[in-house]
């Protein structure tokens, strides 16, 4: 696949959203992986189509509150009875929840997406 915005190839894989994001490389035999998410989506991150220029999807703070209400469904998802709270947020959020922090941050100084609250 040529991914539209950067006009090169990488690979395109679908996956569902309780999916352990830290398994998956950044790229493959010099190709950039991009995931995207099929199924449906937890409450929290669930928007209503005239606030999503308002509000950001994948805000850090909807980890935060799903990990915190789900914590024992995630562990039996991923199989690990003792998972810590950071370790089940650095698996949804894209491999490292403060990573995305960071960039979720950037994105709003850029005025890429809204401002939103980080805490």
């Amino acid at each position: 696949m040529i991914d539209p915005k950067r006009k090169k190839h990488v690979i395109m894989i679908s996956k569902p959203f309780l999916f352990d994001n830290r398994q998956l490389p950044k790229s493959y035999e010099g190709l950039e992986i991009k995931s995207k998410i099929e199924g449906g989506l937890p409450e929290e991150f669930k928007i209503e189509k005239e606030m999503a220029k308002k509000d950001y999807l994948w805000a850090p703070n909807r980890f935060e509150k799903y990990v915190d209400r789900c914590s024992e469904d995630i562990r039996k998802q991923f199989g690990n009875p003792n998972m810590s709270r950071m370790e089940m947020l650095d698996a949804l959020a894209f491999g490292s929840f403060e990573d995305h922090k960071k960039k979720t941050q950037m994105l709003i100084n850029e005025g890429k997406i809204p401002a939103i609250s980080l805490n």
